[in-house]
């Protein structure tokens, strides 16, 4: 969890979170999001939760796959 909790830094823990995970439509999530704390502890127990690929260049994150942003990443 401390690894994703760095990972995510000051970024919105929201933009993390995968919309097509099932756990996050069972929740609602996007209208009703969970609380950073608990939105790590639950991507940390279901892994599938998170957003992929994360790509990291220095201090820079693409979520997802963006082929723009994956391309000014290079």
């Amino acid at each position: 969890m401390d690894a994703l909790d760095k990972l995510i830094g000051e970024r919105d823990y929201r933009q993390f979170l995968n919309s097509r995970n099932e756990l996050y439509r069972e929740r609602a999530m996007k209208e009703n999001p969970p609380p950073r704390e608990e939105a790590l502890r639950l991507m940390s127990e279901h892994p599938n939760l998170i957003k992929r690929p994360i790509l990291v260049k220095g201090n820079q994150i693409v979520l997802g796959f963006d082929e723009e942003a994956l391309a000014r990443l290079v």
